[in-house]
């Protein structure tokens, strides 16, 4: 029950605080932090709650990562199904939060006709650029597959432990830092449906592709590292 709740509340920081930046400051006039400051916000969530509950749930805070690390022999297949409901659910609340605090500004309205509505996801009109279903679903698959290869590799048992969470939050702003004009970044199935709920519309009809991209990228990832990078102990 430990692991699961570090997973809720992982999950619930990642979202509030990573599409909270999104939300609440990235075009806030003349101050906004832009993509580059929502880029860190979201590394800085992983950085953060790695160190704090890592230790507790392995800080996985995303489906796809569960499944890639599944994938890569590092996660029993028994504790899949529950921590996937422990990240949704944490990604849900956050949302929740959002949602009340933004309401509570006059004139407040999600309009679900124009990209990125509450942080969500999309391709083609709902790509912030303009990116069609194609090139969505390929950085998605490629930035999660590198994202899981950087957590297998940095969490090997031969690697430098002791920054693996920062190299993972940077990694994430990284794919952060090149996605937002794609499809203002997925990489976690979680963070994906809890936008798309509160959106609704299109946004909700394409979080399809947000869950099925990352996932196969995550696994993809998870097989080529135990394939053909994990070092093996010496007989």
């Amino acid at each position: 029950m430990k692991n699961l709740i570090a997973e809720f509340f992982g999950t619930f920081w990642l979202v509030f605080c990573g599409c909270g930046s999104a939300l609440f400051a990235a075009g806030y006039p003349e101050l906004g932090i832009g993509f580059a400051g929502v880029s860190l916000a979201f590394g800085l969530t992983v950085v953060t709650m790695a160190y704090a509950v890592g230790h507790i749930s392995g800080g996985h805070f995303n489906p796809a990562v569960s499944l890639g690390l599944w994938a890569g022999g590092r996660f029993d297949s028994k504790d899949l199904a529950p921590y996937i409901i422990a990240q949704c659910a944490g990604a849900i609340l956050a949302a929740v939060f959002l949602y009340l605090i933004l309401s509570g500004k006059a004139g407040f309205a999600i309009d679900n006709t124009k990209a990125g509505a509450f942080a969500s996801n999309g391709y083609g009109a709902f790509s912030p650029d303009g990116y069609s279903m194609v090139s969505a679903f390929i950085i998605e698959f490629i930035l999660t597959m590198f994202f899981l290869l950087i957590i297998l590799g940095t969490t090997d048992k031969f690697a430098n432990g002791k920054f693996a969470g920062l190299a993972i939050g940077l990694a994430l702003v990284l794919i952060h830092l090149v996605s937002i004009p794609v499809t203002n970044t997925s990489v976690n199935p979680a963070r994906s449906l809890s936008q798309a709920i509160f959106a609704g519309g299109t946004p909700l009809l394409q979080v399809w592709l947000f869950w099925v991209a990352p996932i196969a990228g995550a696994i993809a990832g998870g097989f080529i590292y135990k394939s053909f990078l994990e070092t093996k102990a010496a007989a």
